[in-house]
């Protein structure tokens, strides 16, 4: 079985985030980059199937060279072989598109992508490709079993939880679930040497025009001065939260 993990290049949660040119980029400098987490539940999953089931895995980002250390860190944990698309990842329909022709030129049995970025939370990019490669296609996956050519997921749904069989190619949405926190995986250092001889293939990008455009980032409202109510006075409480707050 061949395995394609879509790593993203998003920034770490605990960066401090800032904008440039009229709030229109985003700030880079100082900006810790990480594998987006729900990739990572992805990549972990996929380490699974390679160990017990033999199966071969790729990674592959569209971002250019500063992208490299986030596909380095997935050959570290693992990974036979990496992809850079050497384009910016500015828009869900061109990155869909890049990562299409690399599905269909390397015939993959399944591809493992996040269910969102949690830079720009999309949510699009696994639907769009499954779509271009004719896949089928589960998203919100938190479970994923191979067996021959089909393959069981359970997803999350409003409510409870979905099982179902389908067959292969496939294309998921991963997501946190899909393997337990615990499970996810620290380079150690002879990953990290081995990573250093492992392929690392930059391609150029197919034509594909941008859907989307930013027109500008804002941050959120900063939070209000808080309020203190005495317990004693309940009266006041309930004309705070039904004038001010309009809660009630």
């Amino acid at each position: 079985m061949k395995i394609l993990v879509c790593i993203s290049h998003v920034p770490d949660t605990t960066s401090k985030i800032n904008f440039t040119d009229g709030d229109t980029k985003f700030d880079t400098n100082g900006v810790q980059f990480v594998i987006n987490p729900n990739d990572e539940f992805g990549l972990t999953r996929a380490m699974w199937f390679k160990e017990k089931q033999g199966a071969s895995v790729d990674v592959v980002n569209v971002g250019g060279a500063e992208t490299e250390p986030t596909l380095r860190k997935a050959l570290a944990i693992g990974a036979d072989n990496a992809i850079r698309i050497n384009a910016e990842a500015v828009d869900g329909f061109f990155v869909a598109k890049q990562l299409a022709k690399v599905v269909q030129d390397g015939g993959y049995d399944l591809v493992i992508a996040g269910r969102e970025s949690i830079d720009y939370n999309g949510g699009m990019v696994p639907g769009m490709v499954a779509a271009l490669t004719g896949s089928n296609f589960v998203n919100t996956c938190i479970g994923l079993e191979v067996e021959g050519d089909v393959a069981t997921a359970t997803r999350e749904i409003d409510g409870g939880k979905e099982t179902s069989t389908a067959k292969l190619p496939l294309v998921i949405g991963g997501q946190k679930g899909l393997v337990e926190e615990s499970d996810l995986r620290i380079p150690n250092m002879r990953g990290i040497m081995m990573a250093r001889k492992k392929p690392l293939n930059v391609i150029e990008p197919v034509e594909a025009g941008n859907e989307t455009k930013a027109v500008q980032f804002q941050k959120p409202a900063p939070k209000g001065d808080v309020k203190l109510v005495s317990p004693d006075n309940v009266q006041e409480l309930i004309d705070l939260l039904h004038n001010e707050a309009k809660a009630i």
